[in-house]
């Protein structure tokens, strides 16, 4: 297996391939060539990004191109499903809780936004019109949205399945998002280690996966100081505030990244009080919460990726 590592979307990527190695380091090149320009496209951070131009364009429609409609159209029908548990509209949210400017400002600088006490959730994803034949978006004056963790899993599988041309087998890893194609030579399954939430350098356990998504959202990743206030980025819509919940992260396997980074984020906001509710929207995910205490909490379906380690049924 050959391995190329880089920084992109504030989070470490991995690229993961087996094949000829001149056909390696094209599609290295490639793969790493669109994770680029997919994060100019889809990054809130860039004035001149596709998504901070759409978002400036509310109240008027918006010529997307064909990766952008996709995405908002995704995220869209994923609210739907969830109920707004997942909603791409709490744009207003994130940064009226600090996180207005890259996770990697921030580490620098900290943040710039003064901690407020009245917070106030605006869902709009409803009121988003798009016209599938034209490929155009009509945001609702007042609305914008952000993308970052949906874009970061389609970004992912895409550039695993463009990289997969070029490969026997490939994995793309970024930050929380990886998207497998194929098996290594001679394996039944490509080896995952669940990271521990509490400690980053510390693996709970290794899932034992096969092609397909595996997302994982956490509250202690992104966190920050605002004011007297320990943040992070999961917001729950229901309040505008960063989520309240009993699990410190939670990892999703599907068959799609999209699908996988979605149900990751509502069933870390939902908790273990609603998971089997939220979970059973999609029987085809898998999935596995770490609660505070390190305990690990999942679907039925997880003894299929776990050899012979416990957990609570959620």
């Amino acid at each position: 297996m050959d391995y190329q590592q880089f920084r992109a979307m504030n989070s470490d990527i991995v690229l993961a391939a087996e094949g000829s190695p001149d056909s390696l380091t094209l599609g290295f090149k490639l793969t790493r060539d669109f994770i680029a320009a997919s994060e100019a496209r889809f990054t809130r951070f860039s004035e001149t990004s596709e998504l901070s131009r759409l978002n400036r364009s509310a109240s008027a429609w918006f010529q997307a191109s064909p990766e952008l409609f996709d995405v908002v159209r995704q995220a869209c029908e994923f609210a739907e499903e969830t109920n707004g548990l997942f909603d791409p509209t709490m744009l207003a949210a994130l940064e009226a809780a600090g996180y207005d400017k890259s996770m990697d400002d921030i580490h620098a600088r900290g943040v710039s936004t003064p901690p407020r006490s009245v917070y106030q959730a605006l869902s709009a994803f409803r009121a988003i019109q798009r016209d599938e034949i034209n490929q155009a978006l009509h945001l609702p004056l007042g609305t914008r949205i952000d993308l970052g963790g949906i874009a970061k899993g389609w970004i992912a599988e895409q550039a695993a399945l463009l990289l997969s041309e070029y490969a026997d087998a490939c994995a793309v890893s970024a930050g929380g998002d990886m998207f497998m194609v194929g098996l290594p030579a001679d394996e039944v399954s490509w080896p995952v280690g669940l990271e521990d939430p509490r400690d980053p350098d510390r693996d709970l356990t290794t899932l034992h996966v096969g092609p397909g998504a595996v997302a994982t959202s956490s509250i202690t990743k992104r966190r920050w100081q605002q004011g007297r206030r320990q943040q992070h980025h999961i917001i729950d819509p229901r309040t505008g505030m960063p989520a309240e919940t009993d699990w410190l992260s939670v990892s999703v396997l599907a068959p799609h990244a999209a699908l996988a980074e979605v149900y990751a984020k509502a069933l870390l906001i939902g908790g273990s009080r609603e998971a089997e509710n939220i979970a059973a929207q999609r029987p085809e995910i898998t999935y596995l919460a770490v609660d505070q205490a390190g305990q690990l909490w999942g679907s039925a379906r997880a003894t299929e990726v776990l050899h012979g380690v416990g957990f609570e049924y959620a």
